[in-house]
């Protein structure tokens, strides 16, 4: 596919520094949606559809059709607009065949029901093995399984362009944390390998930045800038080395803030909990220690 007709538009959510991405075919008007990001007011308990719909916005005015609506993982910093999405446009919703063991881990740690969640995959139309292409219109694509960050990552390429999820950062920010449920330093070295088995002029785009040093926002950089500068793992930079430094450095970082509310949420495909007897839905905090 001509590059001409490859169409990649950013957009950034302030107060979780998330990236989604918008990625079109300009031949066949067809689109996916990568990360969207579903407006959180924690202290409120409030949603919104703020960025989504900047998005869908952006779609009208580019007479675009959303095909899919793609995750890299189910996010524990932001809540999904994924289920959003696609009430309004129809588009089918796609993460990597990992989700099932995410949504078996934490189906525990909420004490969710069958009737809530079954844990094989339910609230995703379509689960995508490594390796598996799959079209945007005319634009081939293929997913590579990245685990590491979590179980169920992935990153997608995209006529080489390749969105990565939380396994890398820009490469003074280094990689993902590995201390999650079903997180492995040891994996995500063997997953970033992969990426840097990639032509080096691959361009890797971010789905955070937190501007380390109070730096101007970016989000996308290179194999090749990877390879060379990325903080905890270079292209010379044996396992042992980076999980030492990826799990010393795990050990010092604090519970993300919106952890409980985002997992729940996403693990179902971004849709809310389901309205109980009195028609509120309501988010449960796992609580620890005693009095």
């Amino acid at each position: 596919m001509s590059q001409q007709n490859l169409l990649i538009e950013m957009f950034f959510d302030h107060d979780s520094s998330t990236f989604s991405y918008v990625v079109a075919d300009k031949a066949t008007g067809q689109a996916t949606i990568i990360d969207p990001v579903l407006n959180y007011d924690a202290a409120a308990g409030a949603v919104s559809t703020i960025d989504a719909d900047k998005m869908l916005a952006f779609l009208k005015a580019n007479n675009l059709t959303l095909q899919w609506v793609l995750e890299t993982h189910a996010h524990a910093d932001h809540l999904s607009a994924a289920h959003y999405l696609k009430q309004q446009t129809g588009a089918s919703i796609a993460i990597g065949e990992g989700i099932r063991k995410v949504q078996q881990t934490f189906k525990v740690v909420f004490n969710l029901s069958d009737q809530e969640l079954l844990a094989k995959g339910d609230y995703f139309d379509k689960l995508f093995a490594d390796n598996e292409e799959f079209q945007i219109g005319g634009i081939k694509a293929k997913v590579i399984n990245t685990p590491g960050h979590t179980n169920d990552s992935v990153s997608y390429l995209i006529a080489g362009n390749l969105f990565v999820g939380d396994s890398l950062f820009m490469p003074d920010a280094g990689t993902a944390r590995c201390d999650f449920p079903g997180g492995d330093a040891h994996i995500l070295y063997r997953s970033i390998q992969r990426i840097y088995q990639l032509p080096e002029e691959t361009v890797i785009y971010m789905c955070h930045d937190y501007q380390p040093n109070g730096r101007e926002l970016l989000y996308k950089t290179t194999v090749a800038e990877q390879k060379q500068h990325n903080i905890h793992v270079k292209a010379d930079t044996v396992e042992a080395d980076f999980v030492a430094r990826r799990e010393a450095r795990d050990r010092t970082l604090a519970v993300p803030r919106l952890i409980y509310p985002s997992v729940q949420v996403n693990i179902r495909g971004g849709q809310l909990p389901q309205a109980e007897a009195n028609g509120s839905r309501y988010i449960k905090i796992p609580l620890k220690g005693a009095l």
